[in-house]
């Protein structure tokens, strides 16, 4: 039953998965250790939208066989288009760098050797992963990356919990009228529902029609999708989106239960949230958290340079997808190497790896309202989507977090803006 399963799990649970890259991981790890449990609520918050968003974005690229820049570049100017792709490409090149340098400093930690060859090494690595790989191994070692998320989840049972507080603070929405608690909830916003994410399962769900031969590439053709095909879709957006927000749940009880438990607010770098975990939860807790965040790069990069590249690519009128070798799409794997050797290039600024991760998210979060719009605008589209249109349910729950997202962003902002 379990094989079974798992063979049926595809971009729905890789999409979530990706969701906890080491940019989450920072943001909740930040959460726990400044704010406790009062954040808690937010994981079970935002779960329902990121489910609405995302089956947006799967549907969108089921029903037309092209990623979303694709139906932006078909059924809107090329303004709305570049704007749209800018936002994701900018805040997707920060990501990258962040999550670079955060997999960098925790494989120094751990293992020793200089900060700059683990960077040089694992750029290297997911540049040759992402380009020379095919398609369908590609697709598995990423759901096996996956799995390195439940290292959060035994941090979380190694410390001692009380699960009243935690179950009363999950259910139980805790408000504060401050910048550092609305940047907060704005960067975790950001780093939940990510426009990286919008992208990525669109263009995944075109690829496994091509690899189903139900197209024959990106943009060529439109393939012939059942009731039956979108309900699968569902079910899998719904289990990665849950295993996204439960990994969510466990880091911020496990650094509220430790770090903030114990004073300690403040985490500057990789190594120092491992190494304040280390006294308060042991080494075990250190050493799964140090390998969580190399682990969830290692998945999250690749995804975040990739969804860059089929932007990119489409917008262009190039071809792309990762089932193409890469003589026949040398831009699309172009943008793949470029994207991560920038991303690379500003960790070597110097910037604290951890900040950066943060504000990363909070870019993220002030990116997504914009795009959010658009996908909202195209899954109502009936000539695009035909009987695929989104149900009430869909739109009440999609206008209602961009409203949410955006009010967020623009307080931030104001605020920031006065200082």
């Amino acid at each position: 039953m379990l094989k079974n399963l798992w063979k049926k799990i595809g971009p729905g649970f890789i999409t979530g998965a990706a969701d906890d890259d080491p940019s989450g991981v920072a943001t909740y790890s930040q959460t726990g250790a400044i704010f406790g449990y009062s954040q808690l609520w937010l994981a079970l918050f935002t779960f329902p939208f990121m489910i609405v968003i995302q089956q947006m974005c799967g549907r969108i690229g089921m029903v037309t066989g092209k990623g979303l820049a694709g139906v932006i570049h078909a059924n809107y100017s090329k303004p709305v288009l570049y704007f749209a792709v800018s936002l994701l490409v900018i805040a997707n090149t920060i990501n990258i760098g962040a999550d670079l340098g955060a997999m960098a400093a925790s494989a120094q930690m751990l293992l020793g050797l200089p900060f700059l060859f683990w960077l040089l090494l694992m750029t290297g690595f997911i540049i040759v992963l992402e380009v020379f790989v095919t398609y369908k191994t590609y697709s598995k070692i990423l759901k096996y990356l996956a799995l390195t998320l439940f290292a959060y989840v035994f941090t979380a049972f190694i410390v001692k919990l009380d699960w009243g507080i935690i179950l009363i603070n999950t259910v139980l929405p805790h408000i504060q009228f401050s910048k550092d608690y609305l940047l907060n909830i704005v960067a975790i916003l950001g780093t939940t529902i990510s426009p990286y994410l919008f992208f990525w399962q669109a263009s995944q769900e075109v690829e496994e029609a091509i690899v189903d031969d139900k197209i024959p590439d990106i943009g060529v053709g439109t393939p012939a999708v059942s009731r039956k095909n979108v309900a699968d879709m569902n079910w899998d957006t719904i289990i990665g989106m849950f295993f996204s927000q439960a990994i969510m749940f466990f880091i911020i009880i496990t650094t509220a239960a430790t770090l903030h438990a114990k004073g300690i607010t403040n985490i500057g770098t990789a190594s120092q949230a491992a190494e304040a975990l280390r006294p308060v939860a042991g080494n075990l807790t250190y050493l799964l958290f140090a390998a969580g965040i190399i682990g969830t790069g290692l998945l999250a990069v690749p995804i975040l340079a990739g969804s860059s590249a089929y932007a990119v690519a489409e917008t262009a009128g190039l071809k792309a997808g990762l089932s193409k070798k890469p003589g026949r799409a040398p831009a699309f794997y172009g943008v793949i190497a470029v994207s991560t050797l920038i991303g690379m290039s500003i960790s070597l600024l110097g910037i604290n790896p951890i900040k950066a991760l943060y504000y990363a998210a909070a870019l993220n979060g002030i990116a997504a309202p914009a795009l959010m719009v658009l996908v909202i605008l195209i899954a109502n589209n009936k000539d695009i989507m035909g009987k695929f249109v989104n149900k009430r349910i869909s739109n009440i729950a999609g206008w209602m977090i961009v409203l949410v997202m955006a009010i967020a962003a623009i307080l931030f902002i104001i605020d920031s803006l006065k200082g």
